[in-house]
């Protein structure tokens, strides 16, 4: 299944379409760029892409318990910000429950009580550790 972004970001790439087609020398209005990009989302109209983008984002709010992966070890936690960017990803700071170590030597220690991420709507990070596994990896409890 395609994730369906947020409104405002379907907005912008209607704009972004205005944008672009008036540099060219082609007009359109607000409304007729809303319904091509419907179109190009595979929606009858602007009101049913609207309707389904609702329905298909995560909505990752301040307050929110989550649990997950951070560089590969569990935690528990809770989101104390959170932001969407016209990307379509989420600024999420997340606290832990218990502090996190992040460190894989056995000779040191560093422990993490709170991380800043950007992830996507399923709550994986675009960033890779070096074993090719995602930074974070959030859920929802």
């Amino acid at each position: 299944m395609t994730h369906i972004p947020s409104r405002d970001v379907l907005k912008a790439q209607a704009k972004r379409l205005r944008t672009e087609l008036s540099a060219k020398g082609t007009e359109m209005t607000h409304a007729a760029a809303l319904e091509t990009v419907a179109h190009q989302w595979g929606m009858r109209d602007w009101n049913t892409l609207a309707a389904k983008a609702d329905v298909s984002a995560v909505q990752w709010h301040p307050g929110q318990r989550v649990s997950g992966r951070y560089l590969g070890h569990p935690f528990r936690g809770m989101i104390k910000a959170a932001s969407l960017s016209s990307s379509s990803y989420w600024s999420l700071t997340v606290r832990f429950d218990a502090p996190v170590d992040v460190v894989e030597s056995e000779l040191f220690t560093s422990l993490r009580q709170q991380v800043r991420a950007a992830v996507n709507a399923d709550g994986v990070s675009p960033q890779k550790t070096s074993n090719g596994q995602p930074h974070i990896v959030i859920t929802p409890e």
